[in-house]
């Protein structure tokens, strides 16, 4: 840990095969039923709790399950599959790839390769969600950019699903290949398990359906917004503490909601980091579980950038 060699890495990988210009039909409606669905969710979660308590055993399976499916893609889909900031075995990188799953944010060869894809082109032409590129000046042009980067890029088929071009290991790994063609099966888990530890808890049918919705529904559409607010928030507001080419900033709050993932400056200063919060006061919950983890065995070769790469990379003075 610490002192390794930290750049780019795989973000910048050479084309290698053919690349999928559009996205399936499938991975289409998945996304549609996943920014559709769940504000739906809320709105039947009022007709059910009209007049009824809100009860401890909903706002646990929110909680637990938020915070459960998060680590899937802040320690899994992100810092573990798109830029290997450490080693770990084969049971649990297939916990981490089903878990990140449940989020319902796409396949994890989609979600990784879209990734690496903003790293290699971040805030340039061909960027799939920066909020600058392509935007005209002024307040209607900023509305536009943010839009489009916190959730209109989804349906704008910018290349998504990149396929070899930025997920040449991903497609040699068959455990990641599986998990990919089940991914419909973890959709239905990530819905079915709130219900059935609703049901069992409560007894109900009704207890079964408050389960689906606040653990289930809401769950999953209040983490889509957070993470969607690294790509449009993190590219507009916030601090840059460290020298970077493009818009990423740090953003304490964003950094609150997904677990460390709204230091985003940093996380482009240094991309194959496992540790986003580098600095003082910079809570970074992800990078809490890792550094457990690591001191278990169970992650190993973790990547930091020591004092002497953070100095030399940090911004003079640092803009706001």
């Amino acid at each position: 840990m610490g002192g390794k060699s930290l750049d780019s890495g795989l973000a910048a990988a050479v084309p290698v095969g053919t690349v999928r210009t559009g996205t399936s039909r499938i991975s289409q409606a998945v996304t549609l039923v996943a920014v559709i669905v769940p504000p739906l969710g809320i709105l039947s979660a009022m007709g059910l709790l009209w007049g009824v308590a809100f009860h401890w055993v909903d706002l646990l399976l929110l909680v637990g399950f938020y915070s459960v499916c998060a680590f899937g893609t802040t320690i899994g889909f992100h810092r573990y599959f798109t830029h290997r900031g450490f080693r770990t075995s084969k049971p649990v990188e297939a916990t981490l790839a089903i878990l990140g799953c449940m989020t319902m944010q796409g396949p994890l060869t989609q979600w990784v390769t879209d990734h690496r894809k903003h790293h290699a082109l971040s805030d340039q032409p061909g960027d799939p969600h920066s909020p600058h590129v392509g935007r005209s000046e002024g307040a209607w042009g900023a509305i536009r950019g943010f839009v489009h980067s916190h959730v209109g890029w989804l349906f704008a088929n910018l290349g998504m699903e990149q396929g070899r071009e930025y997920g040449k290991d991903l497609y040699e790994n068959w455990l990641v290949r599986t998990i990919d063609r089940l991914y419909l099966l973890w959709v239905i888990l990530t819905l079915g398990l709130p219900f059935l530890v609703g049901y069992a808890i409560g007894g109900t049918i009704a207890s079964g359906l408050a389960g689906l919705v606040w653990g289930g529904l809401i769950r999953i559409f209040l983490y889509q917004h957070a993470t969607f607010s690294v790509n449009s928030i993190c590219h507009m507001f916030g601090r840059k503490d460290f020298r970077s080419r493009d818009e990423a900033r740090n953003n304490w709050l964003v950094a609150l909601l997904v677990f460390g993932e709204g230091w985003h400056n940093n996380h482009h200063a240094f991309p194959s980091s496992a540790r986003h919060g580098l600095l003082r006061r910079q809570i970074d919950v992800s990078w809490l579980v890792i550094r457990g983890l690591e001191r278990l065995g169970v992650v190993w070769d973790v990547k930091v950038p020591d004092e002497r790469q953070q100095l030399r990379c940090r911004a003079q003075p640092a803009e706001g």
